[in-house]
């Protein structure tokens, strides 16, 4: 969110508890989900082309075995949605190539300070 707002982006923070949340997402041009339910976002929370991103990793249990699934329902999604990040392997990498880059930022503060 922080992110968003330096790029001058206006930005709406929601929980899960308002009734009327499907409503407020259904307005956002980038949706950003770390609700931590499984399959919680349906196509009823999605602006036709906007941009989603499932930060949610959650383990089900499907035909036995534990799966992986975010907090986005893909297959209802996916027909609305513009673009939309897989789960899994969809912003790992991009949270890894963050934390190195932070990591690497950190250590050239504390050389040259030294």
């Amino acid at each position: 969110a922080l992110m968003l707002l330096a790029q001058d982006a206006t930005v709406t923070i929601c929980h899960s508890k308002p009734p009327n949340l499907s409503a407020l997402c259904k307005d956002a041009d980038i949706l950003v989900s770390a609700i931590g339910k499984p399959k919680f976002v349906t196509k009823d929370f999605v602006k036709q082309g906007a941009a989603v991103i499932d930060v949610g990793i959650n383990r089900i249990q499907k035909d036995g075995k534990s799966v992986v699934v975010g907090d986005v329902d893909s297959s209802s999604v996916s027909g609305v949605a513009g673009f939309l990040t897989p789960v899994p392997n969809g912003v790992g990498p991009m949270t890894i190539a963050l934390l190195i880059r932070n990591t690497l930022r950190a250590a050239r503060l504390r050389s040259a300070q030294a």
